[in-house]
């Protein structure tokens, strides 16, 4: 499948970031009745958020996958180890957690380039 295939964000994230983003118009659910997206909550266990993360980084249809940061920082060595151009993995922050851009991944590869 080819870049332009890929056409839809997936999200991991809260509550209240999930509402928003399918507010937004950026939900979907395949012909097999996969989601992408996932709601994470106080019950939801790191190997389900793992699980989320590898199915939407390794799906040909997805260009973009939004993650809370609070959410990245329970799979940090998972996030920090993507490196594919594809989906691209942007840490976001949530209502209730504010953003640290030191612990972001893309900035930190960043830093790592310029030197820093």
């Amino acid at each position: 499948m080819a870049s332009k295939d890929r056409v839809f964000i997936a999200t991991i994230g809260d509550e209240d970031t999930i509402t928003g983003v399918l507010l937004a118009g950026t939900g979907h659910i395949n012909d097999k009745g996969k989601k992408n997206f996932l709601i994470v909550d106080s019950k939801t266990t790191s190997s389900t958020i793992e699980s989320a993360f590898e199915e939407y980084t390794s799906r040909e249809d997805i260009a973009i996958l939004l993650i809370n940061q609070h959410i990245a920082e329970q799979i940090r060595p998972l996030v920090d180890g993507h490196t594919a151009a594809f989906p691209a993995v942007l840490e976001i922050p949530s209502k209730t957690h504010a953003f640290d851009p030191s612990k972001d991944s893309v900035l930190k590869r960043v830093r790592k380039i310029f030197g820093d």
